[in-house]
């Protein structure tokens, strides 16, 4: 099969198309033909190993010392059609339509990936691409965590830092749909477009600072810890929220190193990957109530170019890779 092998870190240019081995799934696992996936912050981290410096050498122990060795293939979320079932899977069936998060396994930058049938896995929605859907289990799942973390109630104020990326698009459009006030924070290419999906107000940082607008929030989520609690909290009303955890690879690297060296049971990949969130999330795209927000669509073939634009920063909610 083809998939874009990860030989060093590095820039972009460390991707390359290569001819592959198939995988064939396990007794609990699902293979899944790919159709589409994307291009993530977290992807940009683990490719150039830019996580913490506390967790670059357990970064390299897990991954590779001097290169990926254990994990070739980068990706973290893809929508696709099931092709082949373990013999001990009950859930799902040879020609279900499907999105799925991979995990620290990664490996959605191929033809095909398996995956456990209990994992994040999710079936697709009826009215939308392929393309829409590879976007729903990281920056989808991604945003419901963190609306529900808020608690939001009918009415209440809610500020988006960071709103018109992949997490923050959908953000704003669950916060809009939980009946909060939203006001959105990105660059000035983005504020039409948020206005666009739903954002009550828009603030362009390069121009102003919101903790200097005299407006204060019941919750302000920060989907890319682009600020802190010091500095937000005179935005924040009496009692107010403020949660700034983005969920990228960095962050799995923490679990995965803590679970092996505290010798504890491995920490599942995702947190937000429960069941009755992939549901919700399937029944507010079927019934358009959110919608993926997609800058950009590169064939696999264009990996490298894709990773260069991310990497440039200004990209409008996702950025979507083709797999034919």
């Amino acid at each position: 099969m083809k998939a874009v092998v990860w030989t060093k870190y590095g820039p972009p240019d460390v991707l390359q198309l290569q001819e592959v081995e198939k995988p064939a799934p396990k007794d609990n696992e699902v293979l899944i033909r790919i159709h589409a996936t994307s291009v993530t912050a977290g992807d940009m981290e683990l490719r150039g190993l830019k996580v913490p410096i506390l967790f670059r050498l357990p970064a390299r122990i897990i991954l590779g010392l001097m290169r990926p060795t254990r994990i070739k293939i980068l990706g973290q979320e893809l929508a696709g059609e099931i092709e082949a079932v373990g013999k001990a899977v009950k859930r799902y069936s040879v020609g279900d339509q499907v999105f799925a998060g991979t995990g620290i396994s990664l490996g959605a930058y191929a033809e095909y990936k398996c995956l456990p049938e209990n994992g994040v896995i999710g079936m697709k929605p009826a009215n939308i691409s392929y393309k829409e859907a590879a976007a729903i289990s990281m920056g989808g799942l991604e945003a419901l965590r963190h609306i529900r973390k808020a608690k939001l109630q009918p009415g209440q104020k809610v500020l988006i830092i960071a709103a018109g990326g992949s997490i923050g698009t959908f953000a704003a459009q669950l916060a809009k749909h939980f009946q909060a006030e939203v006001t959105a924070l990105d660059s000035t290419g983005k504020l039409e477009m948020l206005r666009s999906i739903g954002a009550d107000h828009v603030i362009d940082y390069t121009r102003e600072d919101f903790t200097k607008r005299g407006e204060t929030y019941d919750a302000i989520i920060d989907v890319a810890s682009k600020s802190s609690f010091s500095r937000s909290k005179r935005a924040l009303k009496q009692n107010g929220t403020f949660i700034s955890d983005q969920l990228g690879l960095s962050q799995m690297i923490r679990g995965v190193w803590t679970s092996v060296t505290k010798r504890k049971k491995r920490v599942k990949d995702y947190r937000t990957g429960r069941a009755e969130n992939l549901a919700l999330l399937k029944e507010l795209m079927e019934a358009g109530k959110i919608k993926t927000v997609i800058d950009r669509t590169y064939p696999l073939e264009q990996i490298v170019d894709a990773h260069r634009y991310v990497e440039a920063g200004g990209k409008k909610g996702n950025v979507i890779i083709t797999v034919e």
